[in-house]
């Protein structure tokens, strides 16, 4: 006869009451004599051994680590790990499905902390971002952020510091304005606390160590009295939902706009406008100019014309359609030519037709400036500009931005840009 092995019986909570268990859970309590109890809430499930029950409990007080495996295989018998939430939800479960045989596991989950969050909150999450930074670095959480979802959940660690972490990161990503920061303490349990910081106060010194984050997109409107007159912040700007990160960063825009010695009076042409983040802030800065935005993609007219809002500025002209159809078109004569003019966004083959077309228009003191990622482009487009007798300097533009984690601060790379200016 084949012996039956023991079973390790891993049982999620939401409350530290015996009576909140289901019938089964709890038979399966009394009926079981070893017990495991993260240590963070180990007397009050200690304390259910004080209800009259018939078999004595054995406890032992779990870190969650090498020490808990071994005293898992050493149980001859059914064993109880009580665990919060679900247990194969950012918890327990997957190192012991690393260390055990599935056979001998047996998993019964409640609601997840992020569950009971977001229905406390009142919030649908089925988009919702969750990021675990319990043990764990915050590489991730720095990556999630940089996508700007609407919702993004925490899981925190009291022992690292995580919502200094979490704050520094939001601070340091522009994003302190741009979220709702929801603190959630023992969620579900009998001192369950739910409540909004406001960052830009010093944290409160009474934060329960069971807690996670709820980050929600704040519902803002934007003024322009605060903005500064130049190097505005990245998250002012309106951005395409897929692509919520400009892929001109103010560090790279700040040198375009320098290099574009912008006039008082004068036509600026900005081609690959994306959302106008470039010709915008060269429209606050020097009102006077008269300002094309170009973009193919559909909606970018749509962004400009709210960035425009923000930034309490007018273009002249928004064209959402493809520079080539522009340049070809019969009465392109008629469009006031460029003074200023900025080439991204497009191919190598678009960017010389690009400049052999409006170059030609333009006068003495003029500037071409052509943001270049590719480097292999760099040669010609430079040829090109010095065949039509524009003088040109070619600059890299490489930052790095310093990041909080655990161990203190890193440093991370934007992707470097090269600037080719040509002035004629």
């Amino acid at each position: 006869m084949t012996e039956k092995k023991r079973k390790i019986h891993i049982v999620g909570i939401n409350s530290y009451k015996f009576e909140d268990l289901s019938f089964e859970l709890q038979n399966l309590f009394q009926e079981t004599v070893s017990i495991a109890v993260p240590n963070s809430y180990f007397e009050e499930i200690k304390s259910w051994s004080e209800n009259g029950l018939e078999k004595k409990k054995l406890f032992f007080s779990s870190n969650s680590n090498k020490e808990l495996v071994n005293w898992l295989r050493s149980q001859k018998t059914d064993v109880i790990l009580i665990s919060r939430g679900d247990p194969l939800w950012f918890g327990i479960g997957r190192i012991l499905l690393e260390n055990f045989s599935k056979d001998e596991l047996s998993f019964y989950p409640s609601n997840t902390c992020i569950q009971l969050a977001f229905s406390k909150l009142k919030i649908p999450w089925q988009d919702t971002v969750n990021v675990s930074i319990h043990g764990r670095d915050s590489n991730r959480l720095v990556e999630a952020l940089k996508t700007r979802p609407s919702s993004l959940a925490i899981i925190t660690d009291s022992y690292n510091k995580s919502l200094e972490i979490i704050k520094k990161n939001l601070l340091e990503l522009n994003l302190i304005d741009f979220y709702d920061f929801w603190l959630c303490e023992e969620i579900g349990f009998e001192n369950e606390k739910i409540r909004k910081l406001n960052l830009k106060e010093s944290l409160p010194s009474d934060i329960s160590s069971l807690n996670i984050v709820v980050l929600i997109k704040t519902k803002k409107n934007y003024s322009n009295n605060n903005l500064p007159l130049f190097g505005i912040s990245d998250h002012i700007f309106k951005t395409f939902d897929d692509r919520p990160n400009l892929l001109t960063k103010r560090e790279v825009r700040v040198q375009i706009l320098a290099a574009l010695e912008l006039p008082r009076n004068g036509v600026i042409w900005d081609i690959g406008a994306g959302c106008g983040s470039i010709g915008l802030e060269a429209l606050k800065l020097r009102p006077n100019l008269d300002l094309f935005c170009i973009d193919k993609r559909i909606g970018s007219k749509e962004l400009i014309l709210e960035n425009s809002k923000r930034l309490d500025v007018k273009p002249k002209f928004i064209f959402e359609e493809d520079i080539n159809f522009t340049l070809n078109m019969n009465n392109l004569s008629s469009l006031e030519k460029p003074n200023r003019l900025i080439i991204g966004g497009c191919d190598k083959k678009t960017k010389l037709q690009i400049i052999n077309k409006l170059s030609q228009d333009m006068d003495i003191g003029d500037i071409i400036v052509i943001p270049i990622i590719n480097i292999q482009t760099i040669k010609e487009l430079k040829e090109e500009l010095e065949d039509k007798n524009f003088k040109t300097n070619l600059n890299l533009i490489q930052t790095y931005k310093s990041l909080s984690i655990a161990e203190g601060m890193r440093l991370e790379p934007n992707n470097p840009v090269f600037l080719l200016k040509g002035k004629k």
